[in-house]
Parts: C-alpha cells; structure tokens; sequence
C-alpha cells in the first residue's frame, strides 16, 4: 500500500541513477570577461549547476566542463535511461541560455563578453591562442554596455527620474565604461 506522497517506484533498486564512464577527452571551456559572477542551472541534468566568476579583458573567468547526463523512463520496471550530453552542448547551453534573456542582447554583436571554446583551456592559453575572441567579445559587451545606458536613459526621463526603471546592468556598464555623468 501507498502512502499519500510517496513517490512511486522509489523503492525499487533497479530505479537509481548510475552514470556510465565519462569520456575524459570531452572538455569545453566556457570563457567570461563580464564584471559579473553567473550561475547557470539545467535542472534535468547532472551535474547541473555552473558557475562562473565575475572577469575582465585582462583576467578572464574560465571553467572548463565536462559531458553531462539525463535519465529517461523506457519503463516503470526497467532501469532508467542514461543520455549523455556533449561538453560542446553543455557550453553553447550555458552561454545562449543566460545571454538570451538579457536586455538588449542580439546575441551576435552586441552581448555580454561570453563565448565558448572546444577543449581545456587555461586563463593564459586563452590569451595566448585566442586573442582575437577575446577583442571579439570586449567589443560585443562595450557595445551591449553602450545599448543598456542608451535604454536606461530613456527610461530615466519617461519616469521622471524613478530608479527603479534602472537596472543594475545599465549601473554596471556606466562603471564599467567609466561614465559618471548620468544622474541616476
């Protein structure tokens, strides 16, 4: 019998998750050079929590992940599913799934300094062998920034001035960019 809340099938050995081997080879790096710590969540995978550090042009976040996985029923009896998920996917989630819900972001030249690389990479080997991404991604984010006051001075004097119409992204591209003449 079946208590109220219990989840069905819970009990039954042959319902856990067990990974396969993961295939060490199969590295991303994912490289930031926004001011701004970023947490990204894919709730049906595991692991399924990456974060970033907050970076900049001359000291670039970096975190390197690795495949991941999600579970799929065939059957209440049988065990569950193993699909296993590339780094390259996982990376390419984790950059358009946080740039496109962000004001003003276009997501091709005009967006937060975010990009992925295939591979395991290090601060100085991206410096070293990526320095065209990297301008790349400073002139995207420097014209994102640019976008994000426009905006914010737009909404300042449509609501007389509220700071609640300002967000904390306009405040950072003003800091970032070295503005200190706006009067929100």
């Amino acid at each position: 019998m079946s208590m109220v809340g219990e989840f069905p099938g819970m009990q039954q050995t042959n319902r856990r998750t067990i990974r396969a081997p993961i295939n060490p080879m199969d590295r991303s790096t994912v490289v930031s050079i926004l001011p701004k710590r970023i947490i990204e969540r894919k709730a049906t995978l595991q692991p399924s929590t990456f974060e970033l550090s907050p970076g900049t042009f001359e000291n670039p976040s970096v975190l390197v992940i690795g495949p991941s996985s999600w579970w799929r029923e065939v059957d209440e009896n049988q065990p569950l599913l193993e699909i296993p998920v590339s780094s390259v996917q996982i990376a390419d989630a984790i950059v358009r799934d946080y740039c496109n819900g962000l004001l003003a972001c276009n997501m091709a030249d005009q967006m937060p300094g975010i990009f992925y690389l295939p591979g395991e990479y290090t601060v100085e080997k991206v410096k070293k062998e990526q320095p065209l991404l990297l301008q790349k991604a400073l002139a995207n984010q420097k014209k994102w920034f640019m976008e994000l006051i426009r905006i914010a001075d737009i909404l300042w004097s449509r609501s007389n001035g509220n700071p609640l119409s300002i967000s904390d992204d306009s405040r950072l591209a003003c800091r970032e960019l070295n503005i200190q003449n706006k009067p929100w």
